[in-house]
Parts: C-alpha cells; sequence; structure tokens
C-alpha cells in the first residue's frame, strides 16, 4: 500500500515509522527541510520537500497512485486543504487529525473518510484511565457507540478457570458483550479464542461491548 502522509512532525514521522515497520511505502511531505531530511535518513521514507496543499508537490508526490492519505499538518484550514485535493486526485481512503472541532463537519463534506481528534482522544484516553484504572488499554469505534477494553483476569474472580462458552451463557455476563481476545502470558501474542478457551488466572482478555455496559463487564470479570 502506498500511504502518503502530509506533515513530517512527531505524528506525521511517528506514523511514517510504524507502517514502514508494517510493510507499506510511504512518502512524507513538509516544507521544512531538516524534517525531509530526517525522515528520509532516519525513517527510511521517501520525503517531498514544499508543500502539502501544492498540486505540484502532490503530482510529484504521487497522489494519483496512492491508496491513502493521511494529513497530520499543523493547521486544521491546511488539512481541510490537503483533505480536499486528496479526494479531488481520487485517493480512495483519506484521514485527518483535527484540533478543532468546528472543522468536523467540513473535513467529512470534503472527502474525510476518519477525523482523528487529538483534543477527544487525549480528554478520552485520561478519562478512561482515571474512571477504569484496571482496564490496561480501551478503543472507542463508531463515534464511541462500540467499546473495546483489554481486562487481566485477576486469580479469583468469577471467569478464572471457566470457559469462554461458559462465560458468554453466563446470564450476569452483559448481553451484546463479547470475549474477542486472549492473551494467556503477556509475552504471547493475543489470539482470537474458541468456546473450549479457558480463562486463566493472570491472562489478558480483550472485550467488545457497549459503553452502557462497561461498569457491569468490568465488575463481572473482577467479581468473586
Amino acid at each position: 500500500m502506498y500511504v502518503l502522509i502530509g506533515g513530517a512532525g512527531l505524528v506525521g514521522l511517528s506514523l511514517a515509522q510504524r507502517l514502514i515497520e508494517l510493510g507499506h511505502t510511504v512518502a512524507v511531505i513538509d516544507i521544512d527541510p531538516t524534517a525531509c531530511r530526517y525522515a528520509r535518513e532516519q525513517v527510511g521514507v521517501m520525503a517531498f520537500e514544499g508543500s502539502a496543499v501544492s498540486t505540484e508537490v502532490l503530482l510529484e508526490a504521487g497522489i494519483r497512485k496512492a491508496d491513502s492519505v493521511a494529513a497530520v499538518l499543523r493547521h486544521d484550514a491546511l488539512n481541510l486543504a490537503m483533505v480536499t485535493l486528496a479526494k479531488h486526485y481520487g485517493v480512495p481512503h483519506i484521514l485527518t487529525r483535527m484540533r478543532h472541532r468546528d472543522f468536523a463537519e467540513p473535513l467529512r463534506l470534503v472527502g474525510a473518510n476518519h477525523i482523528i481528534s487529538t483534543v477527544d482522544l487525549a480528554v478520552s484516553t485520561m478519562v478512561n484511565a482515571i474512571e477504569y484504572p484496571q482496564v490496561e488499554s480501551m478503543m472507542h469505534f463508531e463515534q464511541g457507540q462500540i467499546e473495546v477494553l483489554k481486562l487481566p483476569i485477576p486469580k479469583r474472580c468469577n471467569v478464572a478457570g471457566r470457559s469462554v462458552a461458559e462465560v458468554a451463557q453466563d446470564p450476569r455476563f452483559p448481553r451484546g458483550s463479547l470475549i474477542i481476545g486472549y492473551q494467556a502470558h503477556p509475552h504471547e501474542d493475543l489470539k482470537i479464542p474458541n468456546g473450549s478457551t479457558v480463562l486463566e488466572p493472570g491472562s489478558t482478555v480483550l472485550i467488545v461491548t457497549k459503553p452502557g455496559s462497561l461498569h457491569q463487564v468490568i465488575d463481572f470479570i473482577e467479581g468473586c
């Protein structure tokens, strides 16, 4: 997959690094020659010096062949312009960072498939860390309609030593919730469990649920 990133700041370069590790072909665009040199020499991606909202630079960077564009420029107005141009050149998948919520609707209108609000993401992460300290990580999907949380299995709790099927059939386990991942030990890979997978104490599970069921899921998993 060819991914074109507008902006070689911390987010842009971190994204580029991760995509390179996953085997994608990546190019970044930035007006800062030092950032472009760093991207080439340290990150190992193609870097085009110039404005990411310049049609000339975008065409040079190969926007017509891009499978995905990520607009992570310093200002929302610039990201809006880059999203508009990416849509114009037929890029099938466009995502952008957003700092101010006023830009949410304009970004959708011009063609952004995914809008990541840095403020909302940071606040949500901190609220979850305060409200659910036992949860190792939590992700939100479909504008917060779905939650995916990673929970450790205590030694003495409702689910320790029980199979996934047994947990799912327990009337106390919130309806509409599902165990979708299982990690026996921290150094092992996360696996997709089946009904016979036994949840051992000290392991970790990945659960998908509705926001309104979060407390119920956590209370059930940790309960004795």
